[in-house]
This record gives C-alpha cells, sequence and structure tokens, in this order.
C-alpha cells in the first residue's frame, strides 16, 4: 500500500496536470473560432474556382499539347501522396486518423503494383518514416509558421508541381482532416495532379452541354495554364486551414476528456488517502489503548 507521503505527492502531480490541461482547453477553443471562420470562408473559393476551371476545360478540351496538370502523363504508376498533419500532438487521434487513411491508400496502390512516395507536410507526419522508410520523398518543415497564410501552402504547392514536371511522379494524392464540426473531423484524400475534372460538381457531361455565350479575355488556354498551378495552391491551402481547424477542435475534446479523468483521478486518490489516514490513525489508537492496558 502506498504511504501517505506518496498518495500526496502524486495528488499534487494530477492536480497540476489537470491545471494545465484545462488551460490548454480554454486555448484551443479560443483558437478554434478564428480557425473554423477561415476554414468555412475558404470553401466557397475552393469549390468556385474549380467550377470554372472545369468550364473553361471542358470548352478547350484534353487536346495534344494540353498542360500536363490537366492531361497528366499518360501513366499513373507513380503516386504522390502528400500527408498534411500537424506540427504539436496532444490532439486526440487527429493526426492519427490522418496518418491511418493515407496508409490505408498507399498500401491499396502497393497491392496494386504501384510506386508509392510521401510528401510530408507537418512533423506528426514524421510517423510514417516507422512504416515506409524508403519512401519518404520529401519533409516540408512547418515548425516555423505561426499564422498559416496562402503563401505557405503556396510553396508547397510549387514543390509538387516542380516535382511533377521532373517527372518524379504521375499522380497526387493529398490527405488532411476536413473540418466538420467541434466533435467531428473526417480524414479526406483527394487527387490533385492531374486535376480529376470528372470529380468537380458540375464538370460531367460538360462536352455535352450548351455553349455558354462566353467571350475569354486572354485566351481560355492561358486562364487555364494560369488556374491549374493556382487550383493545386488553393486545394493544399484549404487542406492546411481545414487541418487548423480541426487541429483545436480535436485538441479541445483531448484536453477537456483529460481535465475529467485527472478530476476522477483526484478523487479516487483523495479517497485512498483518507483511508490509508484513517487505518493509520487507528492502528496508532489501538497500540496507545494496548499499551496503556499493559501497564
Amino acid at each position: 500500500m502506498a504511504s501517505l507521503k506518496a498518495l500526496k505527492v502524486r495528488i499534487n502531480s494530477v492536480k497540476s496536470t489537470q491545471k494545465i490541461t484545462k488551460a490548454m482547453k480554454m486555448v484551443a477553443a479560443a483558437k478554434l473560432r478564428r480557425a473554423q471562420e477561415a476554414a468555412v470562408a475558404a470553401r466557397p473559393y475552393a469549390q468556385r474556382l474549380e467550377g470554372v476551371m472545369a468550364s473553361i476545360a471542358g470548352r478547350v478540351g484534353i487536346a495534344p499539347g494540353a498542360s500536363p496538370l490537366l492531361a497528366g502523363t499518360g501513366n499513373d504508376q507513380v503516386h504522390l501522396i502528400v500527408v498534411a498533419t500537424s506540427e504539436r500532438g496532444l490532439a486526440g487521434a487527429f493526426n492519427t486518423n490522418i496518418v491511418r487513411a493515407a496508409r490505408k491508400h498507399a498500401d491499396a496502390l502497393i497491392a496494386q503494383g504501384k510506386t508509392v512516395k510521401f510528401y510530408i507536410a507537418g512533423k506528426k507526419g514524421r510517423v510514417l518514416r516507422r512504416f515506409y522508410p524508403t519512401m519518404i520523398a520529401a519533409d516540408h518543415e512547418m515548425g516555423h509558421i505561426k499564422r498559416l497564410a496562402f503563401d505557405d501552402a503556396r510553396q508547397i504547392a510549387d514543390d509538387v508541381i516542380a516535382r511533377f514536371t521532373a517527372g518524379e511522379f504521375d499522380v497526387a494524392h493529398l490527405f488532411y482532416a476536413k473540418f466538420v464540426s467541434a466533435l467531428v473531423q473526417e480524414p479526406t484524400g483527394i487527387q490533385i495532379v492531374p486535376v480529376p475534372l470528372s470529380s468537380v460538381p458540375g464538370a460531367a457531361g460538360k462536352a455535352n452541354a450548351p455553349a455558354a455565350v462566353t467571350e475569354y479575355e486572354p485566351s481560355e488556354e492561358a486562364i487555364l495554364a494560369d488556374l491549374l498551378p493556382r487550383n493545386v495552391a488553393i486545394q493544399i491551402f484549404r487542406a492546411l486551414l481545414e487541418n487548423a481547424a480541426s487541429e483545436q477542435g480535436s485538441r479541445m475534446n483531448a484536453m477537456e476528456n483529460a481535465t475529467k479523468n485527472a478530476g476522477d483521478m483526484i478523487q479516487r486518490l483523495s479517497i485512498q488517502y483518507n483511508r490509508t489516514r484513517q487505518a493509520a490513525i487507528t492502528t496508532e489508537l489501538v497500540e496507545i489503548i494496548s499499551g496503556a492496558e499493559a501497564l
């Protein structure tokens, strides 16, 4: 049985931990609102950009000489999986769920005989090195970012596009956590290179739909050439914003549960401490009475 001193030390230690988890929950709750607003605000622009790009691509068509970001390389043997995670832990299963979804997709591709490479964006994604030590193509450092900006996503997009242009892979997928609510974050995987126009809402049937009376200046090809790399950057930026909101929501819930668990542990330890103290007092009284009777 633990001594009174050991129980007292443990109770104080758990109380200190409870103060930390409670403070972290409050900080996460404060950050969640701003991160949620940024994630929700980015969705309409990203969706509208996809729609405009699909409309222009439907008029231009995938003709010989079209941008590889639209037409692809003509092969799908080498796949790059971009895994966006957080830089810090203590966020429940947030990072684990993203990595698990990416691993599931990678294992399915490997089973089909495809070559898989990983592009890690976020410190917690480095756990993939344990499972795929020879498949890590890049590890993008994001620890210096204090507040997420579009330039941060564009750096990743430019690097991915440069690697695609250099012929390092044929298809790129992006995995992140879509923010649904403070309680729900869905691991999501999308294809970003080449652009899957068939998955864009409204893109289906563009070839058979009546042509809209729209004139583009400059040419449709020039606009599309500018929109394709921009779309990759926007999709990555949107994923990072969704991740930021999901991380804070998951951390808030994790710290709330940790605070409750600490409270339960303090209560159990306090009961044990009181019982041990009462037993010690009873033992001392018995010894005193026994000694008095022996005199």
